[in-house]
């Protein structure tokens, strides 16, 4: 018997399973691979690599020589299941039948994979041109989808070695292979997310350089600002003391000229910055 099934209806399956198996998962000692000399349980937190959400979903396997069971957490996860257990060819054997789950369960992953490397390369490009406030939400996203895939695809990596090992000769030998080679396919899946996770670490230092750089062309501007208007800030506080005897204030053009003498100032310490490139 092969079916699908949410995780409360697993005592309807009792009839078709070792009798210790209900106890050893209510005791919560269930791992991500569990092989016994009759049959296997697998569990792990199914991801929706392709959909929008975001919350994993635990699946719980159990397969023997005649029965194989499928234990979902959720309706998400149920209606992945029952898509990757369905087929229009019925599989000779439960290994089969489990090789080809897997195998429903993961297509289009790769594909997911590329858009997002793809992505992140845009999201480069327009980081490097301008560092705007929106890229860091970006960023953090990215972050944590392939923080997520990560963790996805070691279970799974974790579980295809068990299989393929296959220490209680459950499955024919020709299916360990297949199982090996899915382990293979994880490997590289976790290598494709470890190096976008090293692209995203490198454009997140990427966008802090370019912050850096805009939060100093403002201090520059800052800086010149208060240069320019220093010398005039003299002349405002010497002029404003109150001396009578001030020969300037007995002058006709003193204001005119203390007028000129500050624009000059000015335009001298401006002429300065740009030949020194400041400006």
């Amino acid at each position: 018997m092969r079916t699908v099934l949410p995780i409360s209806r697993i005592r309807e399956m009792e009839p078709y399973m070792d009798a210790k198996v209900l106890d050893y998962i209510h005791e919560g000692q269930i791992e991500a691979f569990e092989g016994f000399e009759d049959f296997d349980l697998i569990a792990f937190d199914w991801y929706d690599v392709r959909g929008e959400r975001t919350a994993a979903s635990q699946m719980l396997l159990y397969v023997d020589r005649e029965n194989l069971f499928v234990f979902c957490e959720d309706d998400a996860a149920e209606t992945a299941a029952q898509a990757a257990l369905q087929t229009a060819e019925e599989p000779a054997s439960n290994g089969q039948a489990l090789y080809r789950f897997f195998v429903r369960l993961l297509k289009g992953d790769m594909d997911h994979l590329d858009r997002l490397e793809a992505d992140i390369s845009d999201g480069e490009t327009a980081v490097l041109s301008g560092a705007r406030e929106a890229y860091l939400d970006r960023i953090v996203a990215w972050r944590q989808e392939l923080l997520r895939l990560k963790r996805y695809y070691e279970q799974l990596d974790s579980i295809f070695d068990e299989l393929a090992d296959n220490d209680n000769g459950l499955l024919p030998k020709q299916h360990t292979r297949r199982f090996a080679n899915l382990g293979n396919r994880m490997e590289r899946y976790l290598n494709a997310v470890q190096s976008l996770r090293e692209s995203v670490a490198q454009l997140r230092e990427a966008y802090q350089s370019q912050l850096s750089i805009q939060q100093n062309d403002l201090m520059k501007i800052f800086t010149v600002v208060t240069a320019v208007f220093l010398p005039l800030s003299l002349l405002a506080g010497w002029y404003g003391m109150n001396f009578a005897n001030m020969p300037e204030l007995q002058w006709k053009y003193g204001y005119p000229a203390v007028i000129l003498v500050s624009v000059g100032i000015v335009a001298a310490l401006v002429l300065y910055f740009k030949k020194k490139k400041w400006l």
